[in-house]
């Protein structure tokens, strides 16, 4: 009982770590990280825009509120012979007229005394005694400031004190104070609506990005699955390539390297069973003669001819295949400098001695290029030796050469049978001997010139009309690093 309890932890931890180890966990923490951090600079910086948007707003009801006084106390003063019995006047005049902002305070002191202020109820720190107005009875010149309460619900104190002067005679002074609790409680409010929006933004945001994360990952997804499905027995598999961008980018590129694994295990497979086809036929005669051999010492030396033959064609089919196989590596070729005219004049020394034919040698190069001398040799006495088994003895074969600024070609041309054009498209395949081209060779001659030729990043090309000869083409780069489309 005691052994099967740590199981559900474990369980949970390894439900836990596959949910962290997803791509669309980790996008979307990715994601929450840097909205919480741009949320969170957000939040301040919209409270200091905020504060300081209110704070020039009531500076600016300050400003208009003493430019209201001004213009009021400039009428009043050009009257003659003000007294501060006039003054008093004035001021319940004034202030009568007055609907002062919320937080604003219009306060008059006249000789020294506190005579009346609107709203007509005071804050603490602005009534008589306090220290602030014990400040403001001795102005004798326009002043202001701002000083700081330890009462919350009144903030700070912002005020403009004016000397009521007459006639070089100070009455008394004008003070206009205003509380930035009520202006801060609303930017709080504000910073406050800001955040929980904020808050909602971002739950929504999550949400949505969670979804629509799961949705453009859905490719990777099915690319994951695809390739779990996938073994030597079953590549069928393919993404849908709906869409645009680089996830379908991805599922195009997927289903064509598919299509390439496909083709080139179709392509091996039938190698095999052709590979398996080919020596099953030797290894049957080979048998079924040492099986009927009998005691004979003229049938045994004829059997043994015969087997040693039928050995022969084995080894050349094995080594054919071997050097196709080879051909794919990227160490096949031992690249060496070729005197193009002196190759192919050697090339035409060894052609003559295949076959009595009529033989041609064309020359229009006389540079160098980069290749294995070998397997070049090898590419073209295997069109040569084809050339001449499907050629007749009065037949002629001409084997040229010339040379463009950054190609070397070379061709091999017959007065032979020709090729139908259905046996064109399949005469570079392995195995393929086709119609009347059918010989004794391994069918793998011109599929090994073929891989020779692309090796050497060059291509080869076939122009055949049935009865009227053959001509095989291979351009190669003259220098090493210069690619060519095979």
């Amino acid at each position: 009982m005691n052994s099967k309890r740590p199981s559900k932890p474990l369980f949970k931890r390894s439900v836990l770590g596959a949910f962290f180890r997803q791509t669309r966990t980790r996008i979307l923490l990715l994601y929450v990280s840097l909205l919480g951090l741009f949320t969170g600079l957000a939040v301040p910086l919209y409270q200091t825009l905020i504060s300081s948007q209110v704070s020039l707003r009531v500076r600016g009801d300050l400003s208009e509120a003493r430019e209201v006084f001004e213009l009021a106390y400039k009428d009043w003063e050009r009257q003659p012979h003000q007294t501060a019995t006039d003054l008093e006047a004035f001021a319940d005049e004034f202030l009568v007229n007055q609907l002062p902002e919320d937080d604003n305070y219009f306060i008059f002191i006249i000789d020294g005394e506190f005579y009346r202020s609107n709203p007509p109820r005071l804050l603490e720190p602005i009534r008589p005694g306090s220290d602030l107005y014990q400040q403001w009875a001795t102005v004798t010149e326009f002043s202001r400031g701002e000083r700081m309460t330890d009462n919350p619900e009144i903030g700070s104190v912002l005020f403009k004190a004016e000397p009521l002067i007459v006639d070089g005679q100070q009455l008394g002074v004008m003070i206009l104070a205003h509380a930035t609790a009520g202006e801060q409680n609303e930017a709080l409010a504000s910073v406050y609506t800001f955040v929980l929006i904020e808050v909602g933004v971002v739950v929504i945001s999550l949400l949505l990005a969670w979804f629509v994360t799961g949705r453009l990952l859905r490719p990777v997804r099915e690319l994951a699955i695809a390739a779990r499905q996938i073994n030597e027995s079953d590549l069928n598999q393919r993404l849908s390539t709906q869409g645009s961008g680089e996830l379908a980018d991805l599922a195009h590129i997927f289903n064509a390297m598919m299509d390439r694994l496909q083709e080139s295990f179709n392509s091996q497979r039938r190698f095999v069973n052709d590979a398996g086809h080919e020596l099953r036929t030797p290894i049957t005669i080979v048998r079924g003669h040492l099986e009927l051999m009998g005691d004979d010492p003229q049938e045994q030396q004829e059997t043994i001819e015969l087997v040693l033959d039928e050995l022969d064609r084995m080894g050349r089919l094995v080594n054919d295949m071997i050097a196709l196989t080879k051909a794919e590596r990227p160490d096949f070729l031992q690249y060496e400098m070729i005197d193009l005219r002196q190759f192919a004049q050697d090339i035409f020394t060894k052609a003559q001695a295949l076959a009595d034919r009529d033989w041609q040698l064309n020359l229009d190069c006389s540079g160098s290029m980069m290749g294995d001398r070998q397997r070049l040799t090898g590419a073209l006495l295997n069109l040569l030796r084809n050339a001449a088994q499907h050629t007749p003895s009065q037949g002629r074969i001409e084997l040229g050469c010339k040379q463009t600024l950054t190609k070397a070609i070379f061709w091999v041309k017959d007065t032979g049978s020709g090729i139908s054009l259905e046996d064109q498209r399949r005469i570079f395949d392995r195995f393929s001997r086709l119609g009347k081209r059918q010989s004794e060779g391994s069918g793998l001659g011109l599929a090994i010139v073929k891989a020779f030729t692309k090796a050497h990043r060059g291509k080869i090309e076939l122009d055949s009309k049935p009865g009227k000869g053959s001509t095989f083409t291979i351009t190669l780069p003259l220098s090493a690093g210069h690619r060519t489309v095979v």
